[in-house]
């Protein structure tokens, strides 16, 4: 089949973005596919849709409209009732856009995504998708830059672009005519690891075969990646890779602990103490719980650094002492971080109570993001108190604490310490959540 302007079947029209081309929209371009032309800016409000209020996380939104001149006949502006089509793509736009965003790194604000079509020769949704992905990120990284976000919540790229039959042979990138007399009509969203996003697909004209949708699925699939890289090359120095880690600051600067979680960690996030993150102020911790510390340790860290933050309060908790020392355990005998004195109250205090001295170490492990999103778990290891100090590893009660395998977590390798403790029971309930901050390989 020869088509009208010259073009092989699996061959894109001729495209062209022009970033930033409306200088007051916190980002912009101007996307040409073809004939087709549409403007899509980005909109920043500092506040949430009252659904998401008091969440953490962030919306996006969007709007598509055809301008009056955009087509050979004047189009009625949306008036009170609003275009039906226009209202069906600007939802299209947002689900779509909303797959390129981890909308707990947002915060509690809102994107809106704008796209107005300037003239229209088909495919005015993918051109809106494709540009309205560049307009987001051109607004995430005017965020960054003004310092308001330290880490982009952008997780996806995304890109979109049309296929259908025409006259029996599947054709890439359909112009108006070839769409208004096609016999399928397929629209594509696709991130940049080839995932589908969307599929929308009708044999308005005829039934297609599984052969046919194969067909147009393989040039679905290589449009975007086309079209990806033109995003990349209009982004180039702005908010990609995708694949840079995400920062976690351990919300304290005791070295044994954040040594701890980082080997628990791994290498899946860049790892910070409080100081090595620039935070020096002093943390009240005063709840009354250990959840209630943990998160307080985390928020102010979030807050302060801009990173999300993984705050956690343990401690020793005694039953014949009434789940003492609890959470004054780090300050049992009046100094804070005294192991010596610490241990020598609690085997004074546990003298008048008859053996064996059942306990549990405890720790309440809190995540943090910026934007106020939140998650506290809680581990704890049972085991019993024990008299004579043993062994020289650990900190704080481990030469005290006897695991059921015989020996002190004080006597323990520090493998085996990290795969049983109560804080290493904590980090594997929070993993999961951990993983949700991942960007996507």
């Amino acid at each position: 089949m020869e088509r009208q302007d010259g073009r092989r079947n699996d061959e894109l029209r001729t495209h062209e973005i022009i970033v930033d081309f409306v200088p007051t929209a916190a980002g912009s371009c101007l996307i040409r596919t073809g004939n087709t032309r549409v403007i899509c800016t980005a909109s920043v409000e500092e506040s949430v849709p009252p659904f998401l209020k008091g969440k953490g996380e962030g919306w996006l939104t969007a709007e598509y409209a055809m301008l009056p001149a955009s087509t050979g006949r004047r189009k009625a502006r949306d008036g009170i009732k609003k275009d039906g089509r226009g209202v069906e793509i600007s939802r299209l736009i947002g689900r779509a856009l909303r797959q390129a965003l981890d909308r707990r790194y947002l915060g509690e604000r809102t994107l809106t995504i704008d796209c107005d079509v300037l003239t229209a020769d088909g495919g005015t949704r993918t051109a809106a998708i494709t540009g309205g992905f560049i307009a987001l990120s051109l607004a995430v990284d005017k965020l960054l830059r003004e310092g308001k976000l330290k880490e982009s919540p952008i997780i996806h790229q995304i890109a979109a672009v049309s296929a259908g039959i025409v006259d029996g042979t599947p054709c890439l990138d359909l112009c108006y005519t070839e769409d208004s007399t096609a016999g399928t009509d397929m629209n594509f969203i696709v991130n940049e690891n080839g995932d589908f996003v969307e599929l929308q697909g009708t044999g308005e004209g005829c039934a297609f075969s599984l052969e046919q949708l194969n067909e147009l699925l393989s040039l679905g699939l290589s449009g975007c990646r086309q079209l990806i890289e033109l995003q990349n090359a209009a982004l180039e120095g702005r908010v990609l890779p995708l694949e840079t880690k995400r920062t976690i600051v351990i919300a304290s600067n005791n070295a044994h602990k954040v040594s701890e979680i980082r080997t628990m960690l791994g290498d899946r996030f860049h790892v910070m103490s409080m100081s090595e993150a620039g935070f020096h102020d002093e943390i009240e911790e005063n709840g009354k719980t250990f959840e209630e510390n943990a998160l307080i340790k985390a928020r102010q860290v979030a807050k302060a650094t801009g990173y999300a933050a993984l705050g956690d309060d343990s401690g020793l908790s005694v039953a014949a002492l009434n789940g003492a020392p609890g959470v004054y355990s780090a300050r049992y005998a009046g100094e804070h971080g005294n192991d010596a004195a610490n241990n020598a109250l609690l085997i004074r205090n546990l003298q008048e109570h008859p053996k064996p001295w059942n306990a549990e170490f405890v720790c309440a492990m809190a995540l943090c993001l910026p934007g106020g999103y939140s998650r506290v778990v809680r581990g704890s290891c049972p085991g019993t108190i024990v008299e004579d100090a043993r062994g020289n590893g650990g900190f704080g009660y481990d030469p005290h604490f006897l695991y059921e395998t015989g020996e002190t977590f004080a006597q323990m390798a520090q493998e085996e310490k990290n795969r049983i403790s109560h804080r290493a029971r904590a980090m594997s309930m929070m993993m999961e959540e951990l993983g949700k901050l991942c960007r996507p390989s």
